[in-house]
């Protein structure tokens, strides 16, 4: 049965999105998928990471460096607030990254949706590169000298997600040839205006 002129189908309206759209459908769900993972393990096994946190801020596995141990936080309560706050802010960038995820869904089938599907992803995706980059790859790595430690170091991870969330943020903020990299300005029409 033939679809009627004006009528199009889902599978249509995907396509006509375009290759980027998908792209940053895929790949913000990706990383919505990854910490929620991690925000869930963190919750559910909260022993595991807690005794990571308490290394990294405990110094304990360093050079030990007298003109750097003065860093050091022994205080437990000190350690675990520290990483009840970093559980919080993953289970707070899952949530958007989330959310993010089902605008750029809806975005496929209306691209008017566009802009708010980008807005909600990059607000996510900067709070894992802050997470991850200024909190894991900057305070624990050099604050905290994490690098120096054999047993207690997460530098590569940290560094394979700010690597994947960049990558992510610069392909949801990459122009489409439909329509301009932050979509249609007010009284202006979507790339697909309505028939």
């Amino acid at each position: 049965m033939p679809t009627p002129a004006n009528k199009t189908r889902p599978a249509d309206r995907i396509l006509a999105a375009g290759a980027l759209p998908v792209a940053a459908t895929l790949l913000t769900g990706t990383v919505a998928l990854y910490i929620t993972l991690v925000a869930f393990g963190n919750i559910t096994d909260f022993d595991s990471n807690q005794q990571f946190v308490r290394h990294v801020l405990a110094m304990d596995t360093t050079f030990k460096d007298d003109d750097l141990m003065w860093r050091a936080v022994g205080s437990t309560a000190l350690q675990d607030t520290a990483y009840v706050g970093i559980i919080v802010w993953e289970t707070l960038a899952a949530l958007i990254l989330l959310a993010a995820t089902a605008r750029w869904i809806g975005a496929l089938r209306r691209p008017r949706g566009l802009r708010r599907a980008r807005q909600a992803g990059t607000i996510g995706l900067l709070m894992i590169l802050v997470l991850f980059g200024a909190g894991f790859i900057g305070i624990g790595g050099e604050w905290f000298a994490m690098w120096q430690s054999e047993d207690w170091n997460g530098l590569d991870a940290a560094t394979r997600i700010v690597t994947l969330a960049g990558i992510v943020l610069v392909v949801t903020h990459l122009p489409s040839a439909d329509a301009p990299a932050d979509g249609p300005t007010r009284g202006e029409p979507g790339p697909n205006p309505p028939a």
